[in-house]
C-alpha cells in the first residue's frame, strides 16, 4: 500500500508519513488497525528503520497513531477524519508552540495563500 519514490524531492519519511495519513483519512486504515513493525516496513520499502520510525513518531505526535511499545503501533481511535484536519491540528499546535496568536497565524496563512496564487502573464 505504501511506496517510496527515491527520485522525489520529498524525503522518504515524509512520503511514508503522508501516505499513512492519507490511508487513515480515506478509511483504508481504520481505527485500531495495527501497522507493520518499523523494521518490517523499512525492509519492505528498502529504507532505514529510523526513517520509518520517524514517520510513525510524527504521526503519533499528530494523534493519528498510538504506539503501544512492544505490542505495536495502531491507528488511533480518535484519528481526525481527513488528512487536512490532521494538518490543521498540527499547524495550530506548532503555531502555539512558536508563540503565535490566532491573528498572527491567520495573517501568515493569508500571506502564504496570496504568494501561491497563479499570477497572470
Amino acid at each position: 500500500m505504501i511506496t517510496v519514490d527515491p527520485r522525489s524531492h520529498v524525503p522518504p519519511y515524509e512520503q511514508v508519513r503522508e501516505q499513512i495519513r492519507g490511508l487513515i483519512g480515506s478509511g483504508a486504515l481504520p481505527a485500531g488497525h495495527r501497522l507493520p513493525p518499523v523494521r518490517r516496513l523499512a525492509a519492505d520499502l528498502g529504507l532505514a528503520a529510523n526513517t520509518v520510525a520517524r514517520a510513525y513518531r510524527e504521526l503519533e505526535q499528530e494523534g493519528l497513531l498510538d504506539g503501544r511499545g512492544t505490542r505495536g503501533t495502531f491507528v488511533a481511535a480518535t484519528a481526525p477524519a481527513d488528512p487536512l484536519s490532521a494538518a490543521a491540528d498540527d499547524l495550530v499546535r506548532r503555531a502555539r508552540t512558536a508563540g503565535l496568536n490566532r491573528d498572527d497565524l491567520v495573517g501568515l496563512l493569508l500571506a502564504r495563500w496570496d504568494d501561491e496564487r497563479p499570477r497572470p502573464g
